[in-house]
């Protein structure tokens, strides 16, 4: 059972949005997106990756194709494309999280969530499988201990399931399929042979549902 993010304490909070590739924004907080836009309380996307691991190495103007598809599915989804911040991380390849990148990258979030006042992250779960989807949780936490400053993590589920009733969970207000399907339709690498051989995304993974859970993996004030 979950609950509605409408009524939660979290009505009012200023959100950032961390996502692995682009494309994930959609699949998984796309409703919090369109929910949080429309209110004035989205604050910023962070792309952990270039996503250039979809396709073969070296396919050409494919990062900068990407920057370009999630800025269009954010347009669709309500948001502004000066909210996007890219790290440029390899696809597919996170840094250690006890290297030096990794440390930069969550000064560099930290400091991003002090200066807009952020309340909540939303990441993917640290449980998909996954290695950027499981980055991004940690660099999600890893920044919040920087930021020095209260801030609450949610997990969204891309791949996989939101855990069990041990978990408490919310849901956001439902937003019409059309309109995210019309928004995963701007990552037109990830749907279409626009760059040759590559990932695409499956029919199932399309379907996505017409609100999101989010999973309240910690709680700081």
């Amino acid at each position: 059972m979950s609950l509605p993010l409408s009524s939660s304490p979290w009505t009012m909070a200023r959100w950032l949005v961390i996502a692995p590739h682009p494309d994930d924004e959609t699949l998984g907080a796309g409703a919090l997106i369109a929910e949080t836009a429309r209110s004035g309380r989205l604050h910023g996307i962070v792309y952990l990756t270039d996503g250039t691991g979809s396709h073969p190495p070296g396919t050409a103007g494919l990062a900068r194709a990407r920057q370009r598809e999630a800025g269009h599915a954010l347009h669709r989804l309500g948001g502004d494309r000066s909210m996007i911040d890219c790290l440029g991380w390899k696809d597919a390849n996170p840094h250690p999280r006890d290297g030096l990148e990794f440390r930069r990258a969550a000064q560099r979030l930290g400091a991003w969530l002090r200066d807009r006042r952020i309340d909540a992250i939303a990441v993917s779960d640290v449980q998909e499988h996954h290695c950027d989807h499981v980055a991004a949780w940690h660099l999600a936490q890893a920044a919040i201990r920087h930021a020095r400053r209260g801030v609450t993590l949610f997990s969204y589920h891309v791949w996989g399931t939101a855990p069990g009733e041990a978990c408490r969970r919310y849901h956001t207000c439902r937003m019409p399929p059309a309109r995210r399907r019309q928004a995963l339709r701007a990552h037109r690498s990830q749907l279409s042979p626009l760059f040759g051989d590559g990932f695409r995304l499956d029919t199932r993974t399309q379907r996505m549902p017409a609100a999101d859970c989010l999973t309240l993996r910690r709680r700081l004030s």
